[in-house]
């Protein structure tokens, strides 16, 4: 089976830790965990880049690179708003225009914008750049306020961090929750973030260690077939819940009622890809009561069927397993 292509675009001085962001999903090799992509780097001038440590890196890949890439990852790109060459932004478009994903992580999103692959579409970038990225280029809608934004053939991120979110909602999207939580599980991460995350959460004051909701977490996710409310998740922190509500919104972006529908559904698209239960009991098992309900939490959060699903994933499942008899 072929392996999805994955090449990176780099561009002097690089960031170590974007580049590593996408190096790590897509390029590290993981005892039993099968591989599914090859990685490499390429820039517009083979020989030494230098990165922004102070120190360089050796790449002895060209633009060429790029023509057969089936991902094309712009991990950072500096100056931000700098100028391009020609030839970097006619390769990046060519790619495009023959199916390759284009992927930016952080300021990449200023060399997906020049080459004009973002016209008339959101993005985002750190929060720090946001204003100059809608400055110089007016025909993107540029969101603040998000992690991630992907459209199937282009995506960017914020920072570096959710360069690393990004990059495993790719996996989900290309392989499965289930296998990107293999992903993450091995780079000792959480399995997801959604994209629709705030960037930053601002504070009135840093929080204190006894106002962590990691606990709480933890307890609701093993619970999910019971019968949780916001109330019974306020019951069990021993707080309101309009203080539940603000500290859901301060640490994690969203409100408890859809922190709590979001790991139902993500509990869904394993027991879709690794069982063979009917939908009926799934539901049951994650706490959407029922099938009915389970397909329409799953349609408008995914835009497809648990049984289409299934059979997009589930047999992708079935083929790696016989690959590695």
């Amino acid at each position: 089976m072929s392996h999805h292509r994955v090449v990176a675009l780099l561009n002097e001085p690089q960031s170590p830790f974007e580049l590593a962001c996408a190096g790590e999903v897509f390029g590290t090799v993981r005892t039993g965990v099968p591989l599914h992509y090859d990685f490499q780097v390429c820039t517009e001038r083979p020989g030494p880049v230098a990165t922004t440590l102070g120190y360089s890196m050796l790449v002895d890949a060209g633009l060429a690179a790029l023509e057969t890439a089936d991902t094309v990852v712009v991990p950072g790109w500096q100056p931000p708003g700098g100028p391009v060459s020609p030839a970097v932004l006619t390769a990046l478009r060519d790619a495009h225009r023959r199916g390759a994903r284009i992927v930016a992580i952080c300021t990449g999103a200023f060399l997906l914008a020049g080459a004009g692959l973002l016209d008339g579409r959101r993005a985002t970038t750190h929060w720090c750049r946001t204003d100059q990225l809608a400055a110089a280029f007016p025909e993107v809608e540029v969101d603040p306020d998000v992690l991630y934004v992907d459209h199937g053939d282009v995506a960017t991120s914020a920072g570096t961090g959710a360069g690393i979110d990004l990059c495993l909602h790719l996996v989900r999207s290309d392989h499965g929750a289930a296998y990107a939580a293999q992903v993450a599980r091995s780079m000792v991460l959480p399995p997801h973030r959604e994209g629709s995350q705030l960037q930053y959460a601002v504070r009135p004051e840093p929080a204190r260690a006894d106002e962590s909701l990691a606990p709480l977490l933890e307890w609701a996710s093993s619970r999910l077939g019971t019968r949780l409310s916001v109330d019974r998740l306020a019951e069990h922190a021993g707080l309101s819940g309009r203080t539940l509500t603000r500290r859901f919104n301060q640490q994690l972006g969203v409100s408890p009622g859809q922190w709590l529908l979001r790991q139902r559904i993500e509990a869904a698209r394993v027991l879709l890809e690794q069982t063979d239960l009917p939908v009926e009991a799934i539901a049951t098992r994650v706490g959407l009561a029922s099938a009915v309900n389970l397909r329409h939490r799953f349609r408008t959060a995914l835009g497809t069927t648990p049984g289409a699903y299934r059979r997009a994933f589930g047999e992708a499942r079935q083929e790696a397993s016989v690959g590695h008899r």
